[in-house]
């Protein structure tokens, strides 16, 4: 043997023996959320210098060995890890890192890493919204967040939605928070003709939900935060050019409906009941009336997107959507077109830098006649929808003697629909510029100025036709018609400085700022039949009005070698909304917070990647909701029978002036959270707890007045104190991730009480139907606000409430609202949210439930619906409820109404939302396919016994119905 072939044999047995089982691997890395190829992803053996990275289509190839770790990983998502098992294709799909430690989150005036924050803030984004038929930004969280509730106002489509953190925050101010859609705070409340404060903005278009719950962290707002700040960033252009489409379709079903007699229960009952006269009221047929105005409805909803990077120095993105919403009661729907566009260039080696964001809406929206809905529930169902014979274009009417529709009986609900236009049409414009400047003398410092202009219109009009049923005497009637315009503007201009500074181990950032926001309101109206009535002058009305609030800012930040933080803000606020003495308020806040996972002690752990422990405190004022100007006397026009005569001539309106309060000051709320934010076991784990107090001083409300003190019987006034408090649990649990299989799981957990703890004053609140003027509810010291304040029923040994008898509490012998009694309240002591989501290779599953346990309602239904002398009076007939079955009352006495046995436990667990899609990556060349389906509103399960135990405030006689929503759609991206 020669001495190059002894070579050549010592260099084979030095060679591993694993050489010979290496296998080239070969796959595609994409986008899980947009199924996109990922270039320049990295692909790299642990352990080893052997890498590479991914084409422009996402391709790799890399050689790998038995039980070797292959490890993907690219800037903003999070990393894989795959053991190589003799799979010679393995396609990775990254998830967005949403949960790491560097992940940036927004806050007031800047941005924040969340390792850094010091206050309580959740940030969800695009990965983690809700999935399904979404038409409006609150739908995204539903769930979601410890102490967030969303409740929506009923079934019709884009419907409002009451979203409350960490419960209710006044007894008459709004307690909504404070939405800042890309640093452009929005005005509270919704112009008329428009469905929903955030019909404005697609969806589709957010990137992220930011919602800051504690004072510590909401103070930086000040007046505007009373009751926490839910934070909206669009998404913004980035990359190459891409393009997407969605578009889905949605049947609802109207599953669920109020329950009310049958024809033939209702024919059993008045045979056994009612007089000759009465029985022969009766008719042949067998109307569902609530099936005559319900129907299934078809919607659709669509939205185009592109987005890229110009000449690489202006990311960009436009999209334009659409909806068509129509609701499950006949005749409702919902229109909405909306387009958007960000440019974010940037100049001078990146120290200039602007962002611009121009949004747009208009919606159509035709208005069911409401009133149907409550209608169809009382009408005689023995009675046909037609009736030849009826003067009013043949809808069957109750008549009197006169052939006039009797004015105490209910009109035929089909008429109500379909006789009755209610339109408007809402534009909207929000637009703002940000610039942000490294200043070049000191380049530490930014200076940021921020201009946004905020416009809607909206154009309403309702016309009942002259063949309603009606019961005027008059043969003249040609019907009503009324109409309204509303326009609001909305200014702000922001300049804040900020500076920011690292010196060894430490770190230092300050801003200070100055802000203004004007909002202006134009509201003008006309009344057809104001003006037949003669009063010419008040059938035009017009109602100008504007608001100012001008405050300053600043912040500081300090950090200590990641280890403790702490946070200070100060704001100070001046609302024309106050008197001049007590216009201004100040606001501050202070945190702490302590990284301890950076201590050497938990340095290389393992386990812990995160524990932070937090404190704050912080003060914030509220004036929202609160009218203009009411330390200042206005004066309204007289109505027309209130005219006045001078001399012989002419009667002239008069005026005479609104209530006045000149000493109403700030509503002032305190916060004191503690925290912790955790992650463990290479973040698989990760969530946080909070506990917090919080104490609102001054409480404005609107109480009664006594006679000749003012100039109306109630004022807003600053009346008392309240206590909140409550605790907050959030887990994320990544149980399973391998190579085809992920599954995750969220939980969260909150528990809120809240108390009036100073009242001198007590007074009702809560309007119900049934008799006149009667409130359910109360605002009392030591108690919910709005708990139900009711007598004590006294119940047979069946179990059945005996009517009329009642706990003569007080023991006088006798019966009467000394009696009554504070019991239980509408809010939640406990809500929870469970959130799944699997994904097994293209397939994905999304399952979002919620429970809600402690709320209690009353069921207003069944308190006026449900009584027998109902079912023959005013001589008609009218159907009941099927609650006359359990409880048999005769009379609707004010007793009866005001009885804890109509106040229900309301307790439930929702299956919000179930999902399921299927992705093909490789749809066309580079375009990815996602095909999926969904079903909201899939089961209830509680003991109330009304239409929905999901009811905010409490008081259950609103009826239109939360319809089951079946979609299926298409994501394209190429």
């Amino acid at each position: 043997m020669n001495t190059l072939q002894k070579y050549m044999l010592f260099l084979l047995f030095c060679i591993p023996i694993t050489f010979w089982a290496q296998t080239t691997v070969s796959g595609v890395v994409t986008e899980n959320a947009t199924g996109m190829p990922i270039p320049g992803a990295n692909v790299v053996i642990k352990g080893t210098s052997t890498g590479t990275t991914t084409d422009f289509d996402g391709k790799y190839q890399i050689t790998a060995s038995e039980n070797d770790v292959i490890e993907f990983s690219y800037i903003g998502f999070v990393t894989q890890s795959i053991t190589f098992s003799g799979n010679t294709t393995i396609n990775i799909s990254l998830v967005e890192d949403t949960q790491q430690l560097d992940e940036v989150v927004v806050i007031g005036y800047g941005t924040v890493k969340k390792k850094d924050a010091t206050g309580t803030v959740d940030q969800i984004s695009t990965e983690d919204f809700n999935q399904g038929p979404v038409v409006t930004a609150g739908q995204l969280v539903t769930g979601k967040i410890a102490g967030v509730n969303v409740t929506s106002s009923g079934g019709a489509p884009g419907a409002s939605q009451t979203i409350r953190i960490r419960g209710v925050g006044s007894l008459s101010l709004t307690s909504n928070p404070l939405f800042v859609v890309d640093g452009v705070p929005i005005a509270d409340g919704t112009s008329g003709g428009s469905r929903n404060p955030l019909d404005f903005i697609n969806p589709n278009d957010i990137e992220t939900m930011t919602v800051l719950k504690d004072a510590s962290a909401t103070a930086i707002y000040g007046s505007r935060a009373a009751n926490g700040v839910i934070m909206i960033t669009t998404k913004k252009g980035k990359g190459d050019l891409k393009f997407n489409f969605t578009t889905s379709m949605n049947i609802s079903d109207p599953y669920k409906k109020i329950d009310v007699m049958s024809a033939d229960q209702f024919r059993a009952l008045i045979n056994e009941v009612g007089n000759t006269s009465q029985i022969a009221l009766l008719g042949d047929a067998n109307t569902d009336w609530q099936d005559e105005i319900y129907r299934t409805a078809v919607s659709n909803n669509s939205s185009f997107t592109v987005s890229g990077t110009y000449k690489d120095f202006m990311p960009f993105r436009a999209s334009i959507g659409y909806s068509d919403q129509s609701g499950i009661l006949d005749r409702d729907n919902f229109k909405r077109t909306t387009a958007s566009l960000n440019l974010r260039p940037r100049f001078l080696d990146n120290s200039l830098r602007l962002d611009l964001n121009a949004r747009g809406m208009y919606t159509e929206n035709t208005f069911a006649n409401n009133g149907a809905i409550g209608a169809a529930v009382d009408f005689d169902p023995t009675q046909s929808v037609y009736d030849e014979n009826s003067p009013y274009s043949g809808y069957y009417s109750w008549l009197n003697s006169d052939g006039y529709q009797n004015s105490l009986a209910p009109t035929n609900p089909v008429a109500l629909i379909n006789l009755q236009d209610d339109t408007s049409e809402v534009r909207r414009f929000i637009g703002n510029a940000k610039i942000d400047y490294d200043l070049p003398f000191l380049t530490d410092l930014t200076a940021t100025l921020n201009l946004a202009y905020d416009y809607s219109n909206s154009n309403g009009r309702v016309i009942t036709s002259e063949l309603m049923p009606n019961s005027s005497a008059n043969d003249d009637y040609n019907g009503a018609y009324t109409n309204y315009s509303n326009e609001t503007i909305n200014k702000l201009f922001d300049f804040y400085v900020t500076y920011n500074k690292e010196i060894g181990k430490q770190s230092i950032s300050a801003m200070l700022g100055h802000s203004y926001q004007s909002f202006t309101y134009f509201k003008y109206g006309y009344n057809s039949e104001t003006e037949e009535q003669g009063n010419i002058e008040g059938a035009y009305t017009d109602d100008p009005s504007k608001n100012v609030l001008m405050s300053f800012f600043g912040r500081a930040n300090y950090n200590y070698n990641d280890k403790y933080l702490a946070t200070a803000t100060l704001r100070a606020d001046a609302s024309s909304k106050l008197n001049p003495d007590d216009r201004w308020g100040y606001f501050p806040s202070f945190s702490l917070a302590w990284n301890l996972n950076n201590e050497d002690f938990l340095k290389d752990s393992k386990t812990i990647n995160q524990l932070k422990l937090r404190v704050g405190y912080g003060e914030v004022g509220n004036v929202n909701g609160l009218n203009d100007y009411l330390f200042l006397t206005k004066y309204n026009v007289s109505q027309s029978g209130a005219y006045y005569q001078i001399g012989s001539g002419n009667y002239m309106a008069t005026y005479r002036p609104q209530e006045i309060n000149e000493d109403l000051k700030w509503e002032v709320g305190k916060t004191l959270n503690i925290g912790i934010d955790y992650g463990f076991f290479d973040n698989r784990v990760s969530g946080s707890i909070n506990a917090y107090v919080k104490k609102t001083s001054d409480l404005i409300s609107n109480i009664p007045v006594d006679p000749f003190t003012n100039f109306g019987d109630s004022i807003d006034a600053n009346v008392g104190d309240m206590e909140n408090k409550g605790v907050e649990l959030e887990i994320n649990y990544l149980a399973v991730q391998t190579e085809n299989f992920e599954w995750n799981i969220g939980y969260n957990i909150a528990y809120n009480d809240n108390e009036i703890t100073n009242l001198p004053a007590s007074f009702p609140t809560g309007g119900i139907n049934g008799g006149t003027g009667n409130k359910i509810q109360y605002q009392e010291e030591g108690y919910s606000p709005f708990a139900f304040y009711v007598y004590q029923q006294v119940y047979n040994q069946d179990g059945k409430p005996i009517e009329g008898a009642y706990v003569d509490r007080n023991h006088d012998g006798q019966l009467n609202d000394s009696d009554k009694y504070l019991y239980k309240d509408p809010f939640a002591d406990v809500t929870m949210g469970l959130n799944t989501s699997i994904k097994y290779k293209n397939f994905d599953l999304a399952i979002v439930t919620r429970a809600s346990l402690g709320n209690y309602v009353y069921n207003n239904n069944a308190s006026s619906r449900a009584y027998l002398n109902r079912a023959t009076a005013n001589s008609i007939l009218s159907n009941l409820t099927t609650d006359y079955y359990d409880h048999a009352f005769v009379e609707s006495s004010e007793g009866n109404l005001m009885s804890d046995y109509f106040v229900k436990n309301a307790s439930f667990f929702k299956v919000d939302n179930i999902s399921l899609g299927y992705t093909f990556t490789k749809f066309v060349k580079d375009s990815s396919l996602k095909l999926y389906g969904s079903v909201q509103n899939v089961a209830t399960i509680t003991e109330y016994d009304g239409l929905d135990p999901e009811v905010y405030g409490g008081i259950d006689n609103g009826l239109y119905p939360r319809p089951r929503i079946y979609m299926l759609g298409l994501n394209l991206n190429f």
